[in-house]
């Protein structure tokens, strides 16, 4: 039974960690990619007269980062229903 429970846990753990990898790798390629390394073809583009390189590196990667936070949480949620560490009542 030990055995089973750790199985369970360390599952649980490595598909953790392998979402928190993914989800700052995304979150990365949109705050570096976005504002440095596509900043000349993102420029020819505006949002609100402001150049679409500078606005991805001051506002899109904070909203990036707001949006995978809820994507996270969700996921959390969902992995911790799988593997039966999902929290009960209110």
């Amino acid at each position: 039974m030990k055995k089973s429970t750790e199985l369970n846990a360390s599952k649980y753990w490595s598909t953790n960690l392998t979402l928190v990898g993914i989800l700052l790798m995304i979150w990365f390629s949109v705050s570096f990619g976005c504002g440095i390394l596509f900043k000349e073809q993102l420029d020819q583009f505006s949002i609100g007269g402001a150049p679409l390189g500078f606005w991805m590196a001051q506002q899109g990667s904070i909203i990036s980062f707001v949006i995978l936070l809820i994507l996270y949480s969700f996921l959390m949620n969902k992995l911790d229903k799988e593997h039966g560490y999902e929290e009960t009542g209110e």
